[in-house]
C-alpha cells in the first residue's frame, strides 16, 4: 500500500467552484429556480470530461483490459459490456441486502428539523483549562494533548460538525463565518499538526478565552448514550439531538398507475446488481470463459442526507462498475491485481501525483462477506490532509450470486470444462461452481472532480493565473486553432486545419477556433478551459507553411510545419 506524501496547502474549492461555473464545466441543478441539494449538472466542458473520462474506462476496462496485459492466469482478460436498468424488481434489492442492511445511522435535530449521519460528527473536544492568549494555548496544544479527546476523560465536546474527516471539519469552522457564528465560535485555528483521525487546534469561545483541544470523531457509543447532552451542529444547543436511527438511503418509486406496496420499486443504488442478476445470461449467450469480468456504466441513486463538497457526495451520480469473475482457487491473486491495476490506470490519467493513495481496509472495516477491500483515494482540498474515497476494489467472494440463487431460485452455478479430474479420453470432467468475484467500482462524478482538482494550478507569473493542467486523454478541448487577425487570408487557413484536425480528433474533443480579441486573451481562455495545444496562423505560415505551436502547461512556443499538425497531436494525445 501507498505511504501519503505530505500534504501541500490545500487549493481553494470555492475558486475551483467558480472557475467550474465560469467555464462551463459544473452547474448547480435546476439552479434557476434555486438549485436542488445533491444534485449536479455538466455544462458544455464537463460533459466532454466526463464522457472522455467514461470512455477512456470503457476502452481500458473492457474493450482493450488492462491494455493487453496478461492475468496471474497467464492469459489476456477478458472481459464484456452490459447496460442494466435503472429500475430492477424489488427483490434483487431484497436478495442482496439493500432493502435490509443500506442504512445510515441518522440524528436529528429537533428544534431545528436539520438531520445528520451520526458517523460524520466531529467533536471539538476541550479541557476545563484556558489560556490569555492563542500564542500560550498554541503553544500547550503543540505538546499533543493526549489528556483531551474522546480517548481522555469521558468529555462532551464544546462543539460539534459534520465532517467525514477531522482536516474537512477543521475547514468548515475556520471558513465559515456563520458556521462559527451559530456555534458560538469567536475564532478557532490550527495549533499544531492535523491527521485523519485528529486536528490539532486552539479556540476562543464565547467567554472570550483561548482553550487548547482537538477535533475528532464523537464515538457511536457515546453519541447513543448522551445524545441528549451533545451540542447539535446547527446551534450549538444542547437537549435538542435525537438517539441515532437507522435511515434507508434508497429513493422509492412506484410503476403503474397505482401507488401501492405491489407496486414499489427502487431507483438502484448501485449498478453491481443488475450485472449479477444478468450474470449466467451473459455466460449462456457469449464466448467467454472463465474467468471473465462483466462491466456496466451509470446512473446510481442514494438519498444521501447530508449532500456536501460539491459533486462528492450527490444523491445522483454515475458508475464505472466491473464485476470480475473467476474459480475461488484464484480469487486472491485477482483481488491483487485489480487492486494494482486500477491504482496504475488513475495515474495514467493525470492523478500521478503524491494526492494518490491506495489503501487496503482494516479487517474491522470489511464487509461481512469481503475476504479485501482496497480504497484508491485522493486527497481533494475539501478533505486535506486527508484523503476521500475515489474507487473500491472489493474481494465479494460469491455473496452476491448465493444470495440471487437462493431468493431467486434460478441455478447460477458456473460449469467449468477446463477443471475437474482427466477423463480416460484425455479431456476434463468438468466443476459446477459458484465463481467469487472483484469488483472494481469507480465513481465518475467523483474521478472527473479529482481530475478537475488536481489539474487546477495557479501561477501567478501567466497573464491568466488559473490554468486547468488537464492530461490529453481527458481534456475536453484537444486543441485550439487561431488566426492571428481576422483578415490576410488567415482566418481560411485556420478554418482549413481546424476541419482536418476535427476529422481525425474531434471524436475524442473539442477543436477549437476562434478570431476575437488578442492572440494573448485567447491563449488565457484556452488555459482555463485545459487545452494542451494551441495552434496559431500568422503572417509566416502564409510564406513557409509553419504554425506557432503553444503548449499550455510550459507557455512555450514552437514552430512546426501545418502539414505535421495532426501527426503532432496523434503522439501528444496518444489516440
Amino acid at each position: 500500500m501507498t505511504t501519503p506524501a505530505p500534504a501541500a496547502a490545500p487549493k481553494s474549492m470555492d475558486a475551483i467552484m467558480a472557475l467550474c461555473k465560469r467555464r462551463g464545466f459544473i452547474y448547480q441543478a435546476s439552479e434557476i429556480y434555486g438549485g436542488i441539494n445533491g444534485f449536479w449538472d455538466y455544462g458544455p466542458l464537463g460533459a466532454q470530461l466526463k464522457k472522455n473520462l467514461r470512455d477512456a474506462w470503457w476502452q481500458d476496462m473492457i474493450m482493450n483490459p488492462c491494455w493487453g496485459k496478461k492475468g496471474p492466469n497467464g492469459d489476456r482478460v477478458r472481459c464484456v459490456p452490459v447496460e442494466t436498468c435503472i429500475i430492477q424488481h424489488p427483490k434483487v434489492w431484497e436478495a442482496s441486502g439493500h432493502i435490509g442492511g443500506f442504512n445510515d445511522p441518522m440524528v436529528d435535530d429537533r428544534e431545528t428539523k436539520g438531520r445528520f449521519r451520526a458517523d460524520h460528527l466531529q467533536g471539538v473536544w476541550t479541557g476545563p483549562a484556558h489560556h490569555d492568549s492563542k500564542a500560550d494555548a498554541a503553544a500547550v496544544a503543540a505538546e499533543d494533548p493526549g489528556d483531551i479527546g474522546t480517548s481522555g476523560r469521558g468529555l462532551i465536546p464544546e462543539c460539534t460538525v459534520v465532517a467525514s474527516t477531522s482536516g474537512e471539519a477543521l475547514q468548515l469552522l475556520c471558513e465559515d463565518r456563520k458556521l462559527q457564528k451559530s456555534l458560538r465560535i469567536r475564532e478557532i485555528a490550527t495549533a499544531a499538526r492535523v491527521g485523519d483521525a485528529r486536528a490539532l487546534v486552539v479556540v476562543k469561545l464565547d467567554d472570550g478565552k483561548w482553550r487548547h483541544g482537538v477535533i475528532e470523531a464523537v464515538p457511536m457509543d457515546q453519541l447513543k448514550r448522551e445524545f441528549n447532552a451533545m451540542p447539535s451542529p446547527f446551534t450549538g444547543k444542547k437537549t435538542v439531538l435525537t438517539e441515532p436511527k437507522q435511515f434507508n438511503l434508497m429513493f422509492i418509486s412506484y410503476t403503474g398507475a397505482v401507488f401501492s406496496e405491489d407496486n414499489k420499486v427502487y431507483l438502484r443504488p448501485e449498478t453491481a446488481q443488475g450485472v449479477f442478476v444478468q450474470f449466467k445470461n451473459v455466460a449462456d449467450t457469449t464466448r467467454v470463459k472463465m474467468p471473465f469480468g462483466i462491466g456496466n456504466t451509470g446512473r446510481s441513486f442514494r438519498n444521501e442526507v447530508t449532500p456536501r463538497n460539491f459533486t462528492f457526495r450527490s444523491r445522483e451520480f454515475e458508475q464505472a462498475e466491473l464485476e470480475f469473475f473467476c474459480h475461488p482457487d484464484e480469487s486472491v491473486a485477482w483481488y491483487k491485481f485489480w487492486r494494482d491495476f486500477r491504482m496504475e490506470w488513475w495515474k495514467s490519467i493525470g492523478l500521478a501525483g503524491d494526492n494518490l493513495i491506495l489503501r487496503e481496509h482494516d479487517k474491522d472495516e470489511l464487509s461481512h462477506y469481503s475476504q479485501g477491500t482496497s480504497d484508491v483515494e485522493y486527497r481533494f482540498p475539501f478533505t486535506a490532509p486527508g484523503f476521500g474515497e475515489l474507487e473500491g476494489i472489493a474481494h465479494r467472494g460469491n455473496y452476491d450470486l448465493t444470495q440471487h440463487q437462493k431468493v431467486s431460485g434460478a441455478k447460477l452455478e458456473y460449469f467449468d470444462t477446463t477443471r475437474g479430474e482427466i477423463l480416460p479420453n484425455g479431456g476434463k470432467k468438468g466443476e459446477r461452481y459458484l465463481p467469487h468475484c472483484i469488483e472494481p467500482a469507480a465513481g465518475l462524478d467523483r474521478g472527473a472532480l479529482a481530475l478537475i482538482c488536481e489539474a487546477y494550478t495557479v501561477d501567478p507569473s501567466r497573464p491568466s493565473p488559473e490554468i486547468m493542467k488537464f492530461h490529453p486523454r481527458v481534456a475536453p478541448i484537444k486543441a485550439a486553432v487561431f488566426p492571428l487577425v481576422d483578415k490576410d487570408g488567415m482566418p481560411e487557413v485556420a478554418d482549413k486545419l481546424s476541419d482536418e484536425i476535427n476529422a481525425r480528433f474531434g471524436r475524442y474533443g473539442f477543436i477549437e477556433t476562434d478570431a476575437k480579441q488578442s492572440i494573448g486573451k485567447r491563449y488565457a481562455r484556452m488555459d482555463e478551459a485545459g487545452c494542451p495545444y494551441c495552434f496559431t496562423i500568422d503572417g509566416d505560415t502564409l510564406t513557409n507553411q509553419t504554425v506557432t505551436c503553444r503548449d499550455r502547461d510550459s507557455g512555450q512556443q514552437t514552430r512546426i510545419a501545418i502539414d505535421q499538425v495532426s501527426t503532432f497531436l496523434t503522439e501528444k494525445i496518444g489516440q
